[in-house]
């Protein structure tokens, strides 16, 4: 959606999660020496300032990264790199973080509909990066399959209209019919009303590996938990994000 703006959730309990997850798939992926391609649909932006106004508004990062204890690993790795380079304040996303762990000669293509995200990213990434201003299902599928053939596609939408589940998932589902050999991971809130639920039926054709973690009780009506959507994951990619992700203090309950 237009509307959604991640710099007012940026650096949040989910993107802890999240990222953390990234991270460490992608190490994983890179650990032969082929190059990979890494894509996503939703990119937003690539950097994010804690110190900023959005942040500011919503707070969210206290509960996430600023109170977070990180062990040794990929994601914090890539925040300690981050934030050498661009202050304390800053903030990776996703494609930063890509662009962090990744290669020189691995391929990065980015999705990104809303105008003013588009724009944020093309300054935040520079020439590292292909930065797409269109449609990100529709983009990733154009692209794909791709060169190099192996690698990672992250599907991460606002959630803010209850198609988008549903969409993701078809979206799912069709890419794999059109590059077997990617791995997909799918994130999705977990709410008191459930909603991921149709997801995750949509999937069933594709039999995705689920990590969820819980979150401490916060506003009524907020995220409870979130949850990753693994498909065809590099081989261990369970038992690895299972142990690097308990590693994480103060942030999951």
């Amino acid at each position: 959606m237009l509307s959604y703006q991640h710099a007012y959730h940026a650096g949040n309990a989910a993107d802890v999660h999240k990222h953390a997850a990234l991270a460490i798939l992608l190490d994983m992926l890179t650990r032969k020496a082929r190059p990979v391609t890494y894509m996503e649909t939703h990119a937003g932006r690539g950097r994010y300032d804690l110190s900023g106004p959005e942040a500011a508004k919503t707070g969210e990062a206290a509960g996430g990264v600023v109170r977070a204890a990180l062990p040794e690993g990929p994601y914090a790795q890539a925040l300690s790199a981050i934030r050498a380079r661009h202050g304390e304040a800053a903030y990776p996303g996703s494609p930063a973080i890509a662009a962090e762990r990744l290669r020189q000669d691995d391929r990065i293509a980015l999705m990104e509909l809303h105008p003013g995200e588009h724009r944020a990213r093309k300054h935040a990434l520079g020439a590292r990066s292909e930065i797409h201003n269109r449609d990100g299902y529709e983009g990733v599928r154009a692209l794909s399959p791709p060169k190099p053939r192996k690698g990672l596609v992250l599907v991460d939408p606002s959630y803010e209209i209850k198609s988008e589940y549903g969409e993701a998932a078809r979206f799912a589902v069709a890419l794999m019919r059109r590059w077997p050999e990617a791995s997909v991971m799918i994130w999705y809130p977990i709410l008191t009303t459930a909603r991921h639920g149709g997801l995750l039926e949509g999937l069933k054709p594709l039999r995705p590996e689920i990590h969820e973690v819980p979150f401490p009780p916060t506003r009524e009506g907020g995220m409870v938990g979130s949850g990753l959507a693994l498909i065809n994951p590099p081989y261990g990619a369970m038992s690895a994000l299972r142990e690097g992700l308990a590693g994480i203090r103060g942030v999951f309950s």
